[in-house]
């Protein structure tokens, strides 16, 4: 598949317009031309408007060895036909259908190398003003191929722009997913986080309570039959020694605060340390929140911070 190419702007072709307009002019002949090629057609792009001008823009041509443009094109390179009548490489030309037998012709070429088409003039006769003006010639053809050099870097930076921003797209959305997935990771390890620490309290709060209400119970039967007295009441004191210290590892300042709270206030304590507000509670106990307010405030100074400005769910996640 071929490179695809520029379009040519309208300014532009008004450029070269004007070029083979004075080219013919101050060559004094019928015919200056820029033509395109597209194999297997060659084209008239732009056409010199003075008189005894045979070509109109847009005839095409099919490239072929009796077209002057071929041989052009062929060897790019220039080429001189004085007399295509007395030439016999060039007697049979189609440009003698328009009379045409004088040619002076230049390749016009893409900055790549790749053939754009022809800059030419055309006489029907020997035109030595024409041979005189070569140097001009050339400097026109070297004028189309600037252009045509600024429309191939606008189209590559138009390339490079495109493709920046098709990759800038890409990159945005990669760091969108991964923004998302982290997200969701994050709230998967919070609702862990969460749940591992509501287990580990409730076995915690558990382990307490079989303690307190299944061991503790008969330590105090087994001193209170022993007596004081007893030797072996110092093997009571070790085990409770032990079991408290047990506790303690994991019991912290939180139980023996809410030790000193009525049920209803440890089990607002519970709600207000999961981080429920005033309402939440309200709404879940069927209580005013009034009354939330209320033991809130006998928790307040039960814990010893009702004078002092901290708050309330922070202090009891201090104390676990």
């Amino acid at each position: 598949m071929g490179t695809v190419r520029p379009n040519i702007p309208q300014a532009m072709m008004a450029k070269w317009q004007r070029v083979v307009d004075l080219s013919s002019e101050l060559m004094d002949a019928p015919a200056s031309l820029v033509m395109r090629t597209d194999p297997p057609d060659h084209a008239v792009l732009v056409s010199s408007a003075g008189e005894g001008n045979p070509y109109r823009v847009g005839q095409s041509f099919e490239l072929n060895p009796k077209l002057y443009c071929y041989s052009v094109l062929e060897r790019c390179d220039e080429l001189i036909v004085r007399d295509a009548h007395s030439d016999p490489e060039w007697s049979d030309n189609q440009d003698l259908e328009h009379g045409m037998a004088f040619y002076v012709g230049y390749p016009l070429v893409w900055p790549d190398g790749a053939l754009f088409g022809t800059i030419c003039v055309l006489d029907r006769h020997d035109n030595e003003k024409a041979l005189a003006c070569r140097e001009l010639l050339k400097a026109f053809r070297e004028v189309i191929e600037g252009d045509l050099e600024l429309l191939a870097e606008a189209a590559r930076r138009q390339d490079v722009e495109n493709e920046l921003h098709v990759t800038l797209e890409h990159l945005e959305q990669r760091v969108a997913n991964r923004t998302r997935q982290l997200e969701e990771a994050n709230t998967a390890l919070r609702v862990l986080l969460s749940n591992v620490e509501a287990s580990r309290a409730e076995s915690e709060e558990k382990i307490l309570r079989q303690i307190k209400g299944l061991v503790l119970p008969h330590i105090a039967k087994l001193r209170a039959a022993l007596g004081e007295s007893d030797p072996s009441s110092v093997y009571l004191d070790l085990i409770e020694a032990n079991l408290e210290q047990i506790t303690s590892s994991f019991a912290g300042q939180l139980v023996t605060a809410f030790e000193t709270l009525t049920p209803t206030e440890a089990e607002i304590a519970q709600m207000v340390l999961n981080g429920q507000t005033t309402k939440d509670i309200a709404r879940a106990l069927s209580r005013e929140t009034s009354t939330i307010d209320f033991h809130r405030n006998n928790i307040r100074k039960k814990l010893g911070i009702e004078q002092r400005k901290v708050n309330l769910r922070q202090h009891l996640l201090s104390l676990q």
